[in-house]
């Protein structure tokens, strides 16, 4: 009787350590905020598009957005069939908070203000960034 007190005991206390213990993180990381900008060497227009939540997206370890090149590849394509842009490069901001985010972009945003000769211009609301394939 007295060694079955001491399991039941020893039985509980582990339970209770088991269910308590963090868990690991996931180290992808899904669900990403992300804009885009679009400038070229030929035109003083610059793009920028709304800040938008990803959830299909993710980083790896080192905090680097899995399939960036076809998520600027979306928006490339868009603004040539939509706005008749050519010769665009396309660039990719993204973070996994928004405030932090919104601040980067407002810097450049304020940047490109300062020379009064480039026209900063919204990308239509109906472009969506979608999930990347095969990365």
């Amino acid at each position: 009787m007295r060694y079955l007190k001491f399991i039941c005991f020893f039985f509980a206390a582990f339970i209770m350590i088991g269910a308590t213990a963090k868990k690991p993180k996931d180290k992808n990381k899904y669900g990403v905020y992300m804009a885009g900008a679009s400038a070229s060497f030929t035109d003083s227009l610059v793009y920028f598009t709304d800040i938008q939540f990803v959830d299909s997206a993710s980083v790896d370890n080192k905090n680097f957005l899995y399939g960036r090149s076809q998520y600027s590849s979306q928006l490339k394509d868009y603004l040539e069939s939509k706005e008749g842009g050519r010769n665009r490069t396309c660039f990719m901001f993204y973070n996994t908070k928004k405030h932090k985010l919104q601040k980067e972009l407002d810097k450049l945003k304020s940047k490109y203000r300062k020379g009064n000769n480039i026209l900063l211009k919204d990308v239509n609301p109906e472009f969506k960034f979608v999930k990347a394939e095969n990365f």
